[in-house]
């Protein structure tokens, strides 16, 4: 079985822990890293001075209307948490370019649950694929980079447990959550239980393309085996694995965000762009 498990080799450590930092704080320009100023930074009411009220909370209109002095009162806001679900299933570990889609997805998962650090969001992550892997939502930076560096190691015949995860984790999550998907989609009944999981949560998907997946150009008749399952199947050149046309137009009526990366073009501008134009991140503000 040792021959069907392999570690990444394309970085070191510590060239691992700056490119994804790198990648968070790309995802967080031009937002706010704290959102603690104060006491708070939403405005709930003014009411009369205390001893002992700090002066810069004064409210200077109120207190020129009623000839007493009032203090401003904020509400801290409350963020909610975030889960990451990863997919490790064997058909994002094989790929016909240099970068697998599983290697672009835990880096994105890396920045991703750095950015959400930077806005004080606790991150949890879930492994969508045969193998266990739960980690709770917490603020825990250590937490964060253990689990990357475990997910550093993979398989090659893991299979797709997408769907069932998500049905898994509907009913555990106790408060409103940010559920931010990194797959291929390959599981078909995927898209059903994330649909009835976006009507009580904030969902976003961001699924990962292979060059392979689109077409093969110049190739004639192919005869390939399915990752996961060692499936037949023949095909040709021209043959699309995947209508993501379909897939976002599903996932938009359920009010879920979409987004395709090809692993084989950049894709740092393209996620910024995601995230901040429908601010994803900053929903956690509640």
């Amino acid at each position: 079985m040792e021959g069907l498990i392999a570690q990444h080799d394309f970085l070191n450590a510590r060239q691992f822990y700056i490119a994804v930092r790198r990648l968070a704080d790309s995802l967080s320009y031009g937002t706010d890293h704290s959102p603690w100023v104060g006491s708070g930074i939403e405005y709930v009411q003014s009411r009369p001075y205390v001893a002992g009220d700090p002066v810069r909370s004064i409210d200077w209109r109120v207190t020129a209307r009623t000839r007493k002095v009032h203090v401003k009162e904020y509400e801290s806001p409350k963020r909610l948490p975030v889960y990451i679900l990863l997919d490790t299933s064997a058909s994002m570990t094989v790929s016909s370019t240099a970068r697998s889609k599983y290697e672009l997805a835990v880096f994105i998962a890396g920045g991703l649950a750095m950015a959400c650090l930077d806005r004080i969001s606790p991150v949890g992550l879930l492994g969508t694929g045969g193998s266990v892997l739960h980690v709770r939502p917490s603020l825990s930076r250590d937490q964060i980079l253990g689990w990357l560096h475990k997910l550093r190691r993979y398989r090659f015949d893991e299979p797709t447990r997408l769907a069932k995860r998500v049905t898994e984790l509907g009913p555990r999550l106790a408060q409103r959550t940010l559920v931010i998907v990194l797959s291929d989609l390959h599981d078909p009944e995927a898209l059903g239980v994330l649909k009835r999981l976006g009507q009580r949560h904030d969902c976003a998907v961001l699924q990962l393309r292979d060059a392979a997946e689109t077409s093969l150009r110049g190739a004639g008749l192919l005869r390939v085996q399915e990752a996961e399952t060692g499936r037949a199947l023949v095909a040709h050149g021209r043959t699309a694995w995947h209508d993501p046309t379909r897939v976002a137009d599903e996932l938009r009526r359920s009010a879920i965000d979409h987004l395709v990366i090809d692993v084989d073009r950049p894709y740092v501008p393209q996620l910024r762009h995601f995230f901040k134009s429908r601010d994803i991140l900053g929903r956690g503000a509640r």
